[in-house]
């Protein structure tokens, strides 16, 4: 009985632990000598010889690919799904970094905590402090969005004119050359302001014409182009989606033929006759920038039926810039999106002829569009609309949190109502996991990585919070948010939210096919060398890569099994206190999502990319795992302050309840049922233990949102806030400050009318009784009189004419009571 126990114990710490074979070999060969001469007990010389056998077997690669990896591989080749070369390019594009550990059943915590903390250079927090600052108090986003349809002239000028075009380009060409961490900081401190104004200045700097020239232009395309975009003379935009091919986009219709033709260039007005270029014929839609563009990057497939290029007739799909003064080019009309003003709109032309050096990168990268569009879009999309997102989560933090203090409604703040007081806790702890997310994802930006899996996975969970962000913003103030005009602050985002879902990758898309679909394969530490393996036809490989992955999934069924059974309180930590748990949890769920992945792949096979709904779970457990390091690592960033663990703790114990969830269903209709129950043992042995955040911590969230200090400043740092109380955003902080210093003197005035000693019939004759009575100092009636008009004023909404054409600009002097 010992022995035996002594064999699952050595099982299980091999496993665990992740022995090589050879150690495995030693550890058996020591257990059975121990039991025959420690014990013993006899062992049959043909178990020692079965034991021989398998070792030799096991340690000996030549012999293992003849007995068993060999047999294997030509399986493996024969039922592995043909992979397009669309497939490969997306695949093989970009970086993989911190998923990759949380792939791997086992983060190393060392490294998160060793990622160097994002920070701005003097030069970048000087253009936020100025220049960044400086615009916002130039936007009025009412007028924007309702009046003029466009940013005024003074406001496009100035972003020309201060580099705000060229955050990306480099200081060589004219740009300001920022890190990724200054340029999302920059997106989102404007974006606080303005949408329009905020997606004006992100597409320029987004994936387009500047960042394929900076990456695969020729120098003469660089040399003029780059200096023009730097300073504004150049508006770009880029063309990729079309009416019938919108998130498939490798499937546009758009085509050019190679030929000879003449054309006049509209930069130098010189006339090129029977040159060698391209005929194209377009119809793109939804393109930002495109009413006002200059200059027009394309995508279009690319065709040589007569071979003046080569063999190849089917080039595939290239990027050029064509001008949008040039002959056949149709721009300049709008679409309307979502209520929002920036410029945005259709382009087409037909049989239209450019020069073959129009082509981004000159004629060698004709063909090469598609492979220069996925390696640049994971960095562009972190940035951008997750930039959006933790802009609109800390209007809806600040204002919100201000507005529940200050309005009160059965004699209490609306904040101090538990419905309330539930929404809040998500507004405070979706921004913390929104910011936190994406500066974890600009770290790796600015060390150098492309994480294209983790930029799927902020591009969608961002958007997504955003959405449950506004939406508890705008119940929260109730009529305060549904009136139009000058004083909301949260319709017009509110009302753009489908736009940030709907593009650079549609959620629903982005959720079921990509998160998951290219975290399986680039993040898993097995796959794509396996399946890169059979490609080549490489057996010593693939025997390296099998063998590897054999071992993986043994050690991910008896750590997943241990630390379920332990509650993973003996896994490594490498902070003590409230947050060690947490690291112990993500730990134990990081080893069961590897065994889910990797079970998941081997009972389904290849048609695990079309079972969506499955690979859609599994991505929700990738991107709540590194949801909640990233709040980690934020936490400890910020010097690990005690007046944040609440909300650290709400964001995390969502992620992780939101990954016990993603397990249970993906289990649930895992379509192998008895695969499906053996896991469940293993992973759940003592049913789902995790809890949703208590309500006493989303309680401290919320008041921490309704109060000065710490916690409230760090969820709405670097948010434009006007100094003007007028301004609608401007009166909340004075206002909230004025409510709480004379929150004292309220309750005497209310409780000297509930004793009768007060009479009037209003407030304002109750106060004026009160001062005259001397209950109350003449300092006390001041700071009353001021807080109820900034409340007034915090809580009044926009009346117009009945033409809706001009609303009563003298609204906040209108006093009834």
């Amino acid at each position: 009985m010992l022995f035996a126990i002594l064999l699952i114990v050595l099982i299980g710490a091999l496993a665990y632990w992740r022995a090589p074979i050879l150690v495995w070999t030693i550890g058996f060969a020591a257990w059975l000598a121990a039991l025959e001469f420690g014990a013993g007990v006899a062992v049959s010389p043909i178990v020692w010889g079965v034991f021989a056998v398998i070792a030799a077997v096991l340690n000996l690669s030549p012999l293992r690919r003849a007995v068993f990896t060999g047999p294997v591989f030509g399986v493996f080749k024969k039922i592995t799904p043909a992979m397009s070369q669309t497939e490969q390019e997306a695949i093989n594009a970009g970086t993989v970094w911190w998923d990759r550990d949380l792939f791997s059943g086992k983060p190393d915590w060392h490294k998160l905590l060793s990622f160097p903390d994002p920070k701005l250079t003097p030069e970048e927090q000087a253009f936020l402090d100025g220049p960044t600052e400086e615009l916002c108090k130039l936007v009025d986003d009412w007028k924007i969005t309702h009046e003029e349809m466009d940013l005024p002239e003074e406001v496009w000028n100035f972003i020309k004119g201060n580099g705000f075009l060229g955050m990306i380009i480099k200081k060589k060409y004219g740009g300001v050359e920022f890190s990724n961490y200054a340029h999302a900081k920059v997106v989102t401190k404007i974006a606080t302001r303005g949408g329009s104004a905020a997606v004006t200045v992100m597409v320029p700097n987004s994936l387009g014409p500047g960042e394929l020239l900076q990456h695969y232009g020729t120098e003469a395309q660089k040399d003029y182009y780059l200096p023009r975009l730097a300073k504004g003379l150049e508006i770009p935009c880029f063309a990729l989606t079309s009416p019938s091919a919108g998130s498939d986009a490798g499937a546009i219709p758009d085509y050019g033929y190679v030929c000879r033709g003449s054309y006049t260039d509209p930069r130098s007005g010189e006339r090129h006759e029977n040159v060698l270029g391209v005929r194209i014929s377009w119809e793109k839609r939804w393109i930002t920038l495109a009413p006002v563009a200059t200059i027009l990057g394309l995508a279009f497939k690319m065709y040589d039926p007569d071979h003046l290029l080569g063999d190849k007739e089917d080039i595939g799909i290239t990027c050029a810039l064509v001008p949008t003064e040039h002959e056949g080019v149709q721009i300049g009309r709008r679409h309307f999106p979502g209520g929002a003003a920036f410029m945005n709109g259709p382009t087409w032309g037909k049989e239209v002829f450019i020069p073959l050096e129009w082509i981004i990168g000159g004629k060698e990268y004709a063909g090469q569009g598609w492979r220069m569009l996925v390696e640049c879009l994971s960095v562009g999309r972190c940035i951008s609309l997750p930039a959006m997102s933790v802009a609109s989560g800390k209007v809806a933090t600040y204002t919100t949190g201000a507005y529940a203090r200050i309005r009160d409604q059965f004699g209490l703040p609306i904040g101090k109502f538990e419905g309330v007081d539930e929404a809040m806790a998500r507004i405070g702890g979706y921004t913390y996991q929104m910011e936190a997310a994406q500066d974890l994802a600009l770290t790796g930006l600015d060390i150098g990585e492309k994480p294209s899996v983790l930029s799927a996975v902020i591009k969608y969970h961002n958007t997504e919070r955003m959405r449950k962000t506004l939406n508890d913003a705008m119940d929260i103030h109730g009529g305060r948010a549904v009136v139009l005009g000058p004083r909301n602050y949260l319709a017009r985002a509110y009302q753009a939210i489908p736009i940030a879902i709907t593009v650079e990758g549609a959620n629903i898309l982005t959720r079921s096919m990509i998160i998951y679909g290219q975290g399986a394969i680039r993040c898993h530490p097995f796959v794509l060398r396996e399946m890169k393996a059979a490609m080549a036809n490489d057996a010593k490989e693939f025997d390296d890569a099998i063998t590897g992955h054999i071992g993986f999934v043994i050690s991910n069924v008896f750590r997943s099994l241990w630390l379920g059974l332990s509650g993973a309180k003996f896994a490594a930590a490498p902070r003590g206190g409230e947050t060690a748990r947490y690291y112990k949890q993500i730990t134990r769920f990081s080893s069961a999502f590897a065994l889910l992945s990797d079970m998941a792949m081997f009972s389904l096979g290849g048609s695990l990319k079309f079972r969506e709904k499955l690979s859609a779970r599994l991505g929700d457990m990738l991107s709540n795992l590194y949801i909640a390091t990233a709040c980690l690592k934020r936490f400890e960033r910020d010097g690990a302050p005690k007046e944040d663990l609440a909300v650290l703790q709400w964001a995390v114990e969502t992620s992780l309840h939101d990954i016990q969830i993603a397990m249970d269903g993906f289990l649930a209709n895992l379509p192998n049922r008895t695969l499906a129950v053996v896991l469940r043992k293993v992973i759940f042995p003592w049913g789902q233990a995790l809890k949703a955040p208590s309500d006493r911590i989303g309680t401290q969230v919320a008041r921490s949102l309704m109060q000065p200090g710490g916690t409230r400043d760090r969820l709405t740092r670097g948010m434009f806030v006007s100094q003007d109380e007028q301004d609608p955003i401007g009166v909340l902080n004075p206002a909230l400050h004025a409510v709480l210093e004379t929150e004292p003197v309220e309750q005497k005035l209310r409780k000297l009318t509930r004793e009768g000693k007060l009479s009037a019939l209003t407030n304002a004759d109750r106060l004026a009784e009160a001062l005259g009575g001397g209950q109350i100092s003449q300092t006390e009636f001041d700071a009353v009189t001021r807080a109820r008009k900034l409340k007034r004023d915090v809580i009044m909404v926009d009346d117009f004419d009945k033409g809706m054409r001009h609303h009563d600009e003298a609204l906040l002097q209108r006093h009834v009571f």
